[in-house]
Formats: structure tokens, C-alpha cells, sequence
């Protein structure tokens, strides 16, 4: 339009940065999250979060997920350097020398813990999780296995390796005996023996079998495995002319809860036929999801032609990993728990863990529709089910009910052999306090109270419920 002095003003074009927000309180309500294709205009950044916030109200809250293993509280300073260095990529190492150095320490903290025999050489690196680093662990020792074989004047591409492990293992050795082509022999479950043990490791082995597994944790009730009595069977069944088999220690758990509070039990390094353990700092190392860590006795437990080397970073970088780029602000968040706590802190919070859970399977043992199978008093971690005297309900009509209140416990069956037992399962983590642990045994009694009225009514309360990993 004109302006005073006749000049012509110049045109101006609406505002085309989708940054800047709409004076409109009511736009939340004339706009609609896309579900399967991108909406045409872009929307304010309030409206932005408004909406997805809303949506995942819906979600269960994370304190209250007493399934979980993964860290779901974490101190403000650690999320501040989270977000400080979430913009920087963990594989860059030449353009983030300092991370790459945080990583090193960090691997060097953890050979030291787990008594590798020079931790200051330490040969390990971080992941995104304890499936990946089991991925590598096993890759690592499929590789040795060919070398032997090799080695004797045999061919391995005519062989078929296999590894050993109990039923209970985590999901990803599955995943690791599919995706690498190497036969699973899973030593089942018998009786209340619910993890592998010392003869049924070695009586799977044979010159095909490139590694046991070991798990220092098991996520189905919280035992640990006996790792010295298996290494001392197959140190038996070595000398005796059987098979030289090497072992895997997956201590995704129990890595991070055994050095500081099980300190003369002896299942890492110390023992000379352990190769390799993984753990997952996402865990009890307590970071928020997700990091893990695997490391070698020595550098030569780790094939040099799994590495590869890089240099179109800035720099002549090894990597052994299945991911390329991530964040490093996980590596970050181990390495403020390792400065913050200390080897005392780390006793402290892992204790008072040990304290809940005890207690916690302690009173839910006692009461008479119940038996704890275990008492986690290894991880902080106990798996219970229900008495025979029970009628009318069972472990999945207690995680449905507790769920009313916001409470997710897992209710599953065990693996083949043991498919007639169901249990709940309760994971005690850094966050979960005594005084919730107490809100947790009031529901618990008012569940069991409702259930008992309700099947006296006549009903079968029953069905399947949660999740188990």
C-alpha cells in the first residue's frame, strides 16, 4: 500500500519458518498427529510437544516397571551431560578424541573390576547394549573356533560349531546361533535346577563347540550361574583329552552387581578359562538405555581380522562393532556413575538394591499364597509363584490386577521342561525405595484380598500377562 510520501512499501511475504509459533491457543485442536504419512503444513513446536506428550500418558510410568532390568532414574547432572553430548557421534573418535579417551577409561575401569590380567591394556569397547556386545563375544569366538580347526587341518566351512548355554539365556544368543549360523545346544531346565550347571555344560560339548555361556544373572529368577564349577569342568574335560573350550561370561546384570557386592565369588577373569564378558551398563551399571560393554581376557582373545579400520573420519580409527554411528552421551553417563560413585558408592547403591529385594521376597514369601523360588539375594532380583492351596487364580491374574494400580510385574511360565511353573518376577533397581516397596506389598495384599473374594464368587481369574526380558 502507499506510504505517506507516496513510496511504494515493500512487499511482505507471510512467514515461512515452521519455527515460529502461532498465536492460536486453540491450534491443538484443529490439527491431528500424522499416523502414516506426513501432514502438509508444518505446526508450532508447543503444539509439537503438547500433542506427543498427551499420547504417551498412555504409556506405563517407568519407576513402576518393576519388569524392566534398564535404568529408568538417573541424577540431574548426569541427564545435563547427557544432553551435552548427545550431538556428538561415539565411532567419530578422531573428531571427539576426548569421548573416544572417556570410552577408554571406562574399559579399563571394567577390566580392573572384573580382574583381567592388565587392565591397563585393557582390550573391550562400548556398544549399544548387552545384545550387540554378545553378538561381538560371539563372533569373536566363532572365529577362534575356525582358527583351531584350521590349525588341526581341518576345514571349518564343512563343520558345524555350536555353543552351549542353558534354556534360560537371554533372547540375543538365540538371535547370535541364527543370524551366524551356529547350532544352539541349550541345556534344559530339571526339576528346580532352573540354570545350566557344570555337567550339563560339558556333557554338550564335544570339537565343534566354539564357547559356553555362562550368565552371571539370569533374567527368569535372578541366580546366578555357577561359573567357577563350570570352568573347573571343562578344565577337567580339557586335561583329560576332551575339547579345549573356552568360556563366555554374560554378566548383563550381575557384571555390575558382583564386584562390589560379591567381591570372593570368583567368575570373571580370574578364572583363566573365561575369555570374554559382556555387561550392560544400561542396567546395573545405571545409565539410562543404551549402552553395553564387552571386553577380552587379552588382545589376543580377540581375532586381529574382526577389526576394521577406518580413516575417512579425519583419522586411522580401529572399530569392532555391528552399529557405526551413536551417541556418545551414554559412554558419558558410565563414566559420570564410575567419577561420582566410586567403588564405595557403587557398594552403597547396589546394596540397598540387594536390601529391597531381600526384604521385599522376605515378607511375599511369607504370605501364605505364595512361595519365593528365589530370594534375590544375588541380583537384586526374585521370582515367586503361587502355593498349592491357591484355587481360582493364579501369577497372571496378580500382574493384571496390580497393573490397575500401575505396577507392571511380569507373569510368565518357564522354558521346556518346566513349562508347568509360572511366576512373577520382581526387579529391584536404583530408584525403587523402600517406601515403594512397601506401597508395592499393600497393593500386592489388596490384590491377593480381591482375587480370593472374586473366585469365591465362582470365577477362574487366570490368562496371560507381561513380558519376561
Amino acid at each position: 500500500m502507499p506510504l505517506h510520501n507516496g513510496a511504494s512499501e515493500p512487499v511482505r511475504r507471510s512467514h515461512s519458518n515452521p519455527l515460529v509459533t502461532l498465536a492460536n491457543p486453540a491450534i491443538g485442536d484443529e490439527v491431528r498427529l500424522p499416523d502414516n504419512k506426513l501432514s502438509e503444513d508444518p505446526v508450532p513446536a508447543e503444539v509439537a510437544y503438547r500433542l506427543i506428550h498427551d499420547e504417551l500418558l498412555l504409556d506405563g510410568s517407568a519407576r513402576l516397571n518393576l519388569a524392566t532390568f534398564v535404568t529408568t532414574w538417573m541424577e540431574p547432572h548426569a541427564q545435563q551431560l547427557m544432553a551435552d553430548c548427545a550431538d556428538k557421534n561415539m565411532i567419530d573418535k578422531d573428531e571427539y578424541p576426548q569421548t573416544a579417551e572417556v570410552e577408554r577409561r571406562c574399559v579399563a575401569i571394567l577390566a580392573d573390576l572384573w580382574h583381567a590380567p592388565h587392565p591397563e591394556h585393557a582390550t573391550g569397547c562400548s556398544t549399544t547394549g548387552s545384545s550387540e556386545a554378545c553378538m561381538l563375544a560371539g563372533m569373536a569366538l566363532k572365529r577362534r573356533w575356525a582358527a583351531r580347526v584350521r590349525a588341526a587341518g581341518g576345514d571349518p566351512r564343512t563343520r558345524t560349531p555350536n555353543l552351549v548355554m542353558g534354556a534360560n539365556v537371554q533372547v540375543c544368543w538365540e538371535k547370535f546361533c541364527r543370524y551366524w549360523d551356529v547350532e544352539p545346544r541349550t541345556v534344559p531346565m530339571e526339576g528346580d535346577r532352573f540354570h545350566l550347571d557344570a555337567a550339563g555344560a560339558v556333557a554338550h560339548c564335544d570339537e565343534d563347540t566354539i564357547g559356553v555361556v555362562a550368565i552371571l544373572g539370569s533374567t527368569f529368577d535372578g541366580s546366578y550361574e555357577p561359573v567357577a564349577e563350570i570352568c573347573a569342568a571343562l578344565d577337567e574335560l580339557a586335561a583329560g583329552g576332551g575339547p579345549d573350550v573356552q568360556v563366555h561370561v554374560d554378566g548383563a546384570s550381575g557384571g555390575m552387581i558382583a564386584p562390589f557386592l560379591d567381591p570372593d565369588l570368583e567368575w570373571d577373569f580370574r578364572l583363566p578359562r573365561v575369555a570374554s564378558i559382556n555387561t550392560s551398563g544400561h542396567k546395573y551399571g545405571l545409565v539410562y538405555p543404551g549402552v553395553g560393554w564387552v571386553l577380552w581376557r587379552d588382545a589376543d582373545a580377540l581375532p586381529e581380522d574382526l577389526i576394521f579400520r577406518v580413516n575417512y573420519l579425519g583419522g586411522d580409527m580401529p572399530t569392532f562393532a555391528l552399529n557405526f554411528s551413536r551417541p556418545g552421551a551414554e559412554v558419558i553417563a558410565q563414566y559420570y556413575n564410575f567419577f561420582r560413585l566410586g567403588f564405595s558408592g557403587f557398594v552403597a547403591v547396589q546394596q540397598a538394591s540387594r536390601d529391597v529385594a531381600t526384604g521385599l521376597a522376605e515378607r511375599i514369601d511369607a504370605m501364605p499364597q505364595f512361595r519365593c523360588l528365589t530370594r534375590g539375594d544375588e541380583l537384586p532380583v526374585f521370582a515367586f509363584t503361587t502355593t498349592d492351596d491357591v484355587q481360582g487364580w493364579d501369577v497372571f491374574a496378580v500382574s493384571r490386577r496390580l497393573r490397575e494400580r500401575g505396577w507392571q510385574v511380569p507373569a510368565y511360565t518357564f522354558p521346556e521342561n518346566r513349562t508347568d511353573l509360572a511366576v512373577l518376577r520382581v526387579v529391584c533397581r536404583n530408584g525403587f525405595s523402600l517406601d515403594l516397596a512397601d506401597l508395592f506389598f499393600a497393593d500386592l495384599q489388596r490384590a491377593v484380598a480381591d482375587l480370593e473374594k472374586d473366585a469365591h464368587s465362582g470365577g477362574q481369574l487366570s490368562g496371560p500377562s507381561g513380558f519376561r526380558h
